[in-house]
């Protein structure tokens, strides 16, 4: 049996989870007072933008992400790379239904 010594266990203080949670709940009133705003072209920017933010707070604070061994964050990372293969794939498609290259509507 191996003897372990060292703890690699993290701990987080309380204060730190009610900071981060305390950010999560300001972040999502902000999420709602800039969809009551009309910011034009910007809206969808401002949007993501805060969207990501709460996302990075949960992953590298409550899934613990930031103490984490390189294969979590790497794990991580692909999955948010996946994510953005499928964004582009999805949007291209999208994007190109009236696309004046097809003279067919719908192939």
């Amino acid at each position: 049996m191996t003897d372990h010594t060292h703890s690699s266990h993290h701990i987080t203080s309380r204060k730190t989870y009610f900071l981060v949670f305390l950010a999560l709940m300001i972040l999502t009133v902000l999420t709602w007072a800039v969809a009551q705003v009309d910011l034009g072209w910007a809206n969808d920017i401002v949007a993501l933008g805060i969207a990501f933010t709460k996302t990075m707070l949960v992953l590298l604070f409550f899934m613990h992400v930031r103490h984490s061994t390189r294969m979590t964050i790497l794990t991580a990372a692909a999955g948010f790379f996946w994510l953005a293969i499928m964004l582009f794939y999805t949007l291209s498609d999208y994007f190109t239904r009236g696309s004046e290259i097809l003279p067919i509507p719908g192939k």
